[in-house]
């Protein structure tokens, strides 16, 4: 396999980075990573993100949490028989409180776990390439080529606007 060159790209609006982007996506060529200054929705529509999966964490971590709350409740109960004027040692109602507040806990905890797995965190590989223009005022983007070819894609991000080098 032929090796792979980078160039990293540098454009001063985010309309010019996302139509390079979304020049990329028809090419030969690879996008690696795109650096932005600031949120751009331009950016996002032409990156096509997918939609988060962290909610799913966030849902598994308040069933299990709802579950574990009731259990706990339950097991104390039975554990430790304490019988007030016949009324039934497991109570439902009461349990519910102790199940709602374990349901928001491992909620959060099951968002925490799935935000820092889905984003790959701390992902260090990143600052490897990486221009301090795209911290201030510029956008960035990493795109890799086979080798002989980095020349067609500096002039594609010269013809879109944007500042290129070969890394």
């Amino acid at each position: 396999m032929a090796a792979e060159k980078k160039v990293m790209a540098l454009f001063e609006n985010d309309m010019r980075a996302a139509s390079a982007i979304e020049g990329l996506a028809g090419s030969p060529w690879k996008l690696e990573q795109v650096h932005s200054p600031i949120p751009s929705s331009k950016i996002l529509s032409a990156l096509k993100v997918k939609k988060s999966r962290v909610g799913y964490f966030t849902l598994a971590g308040g069933i299990i949490g709802f579950l574990s709350g009731i259990s706990l409740a339950m097991y104390s109960g039975i554990q430790w028989n304490l019988v007030t004027s016949g009324k039934p040692v497991i109570a439902f109602i009461p349990f519910l409180i102790v199940g709602f507040e374990f349901t928001v806990l491992f909620a959060v905890f099951g968002n925490v776990l799935g935000f820092l797995l889905q984003t790959n965190l701390p992902e260090f590989r990143s600052l490897q390439v990486y221009d301090e223009r795209c911290s201030g005022e510029h956008f960035g983007i990493l795109a890799t080529c086979p080798e002989g070819q980095e020349n067609n894609l500096v002039a594609f991000f010269q013809e879109k606007g944007g500042e290129a080098k070969l890394i």
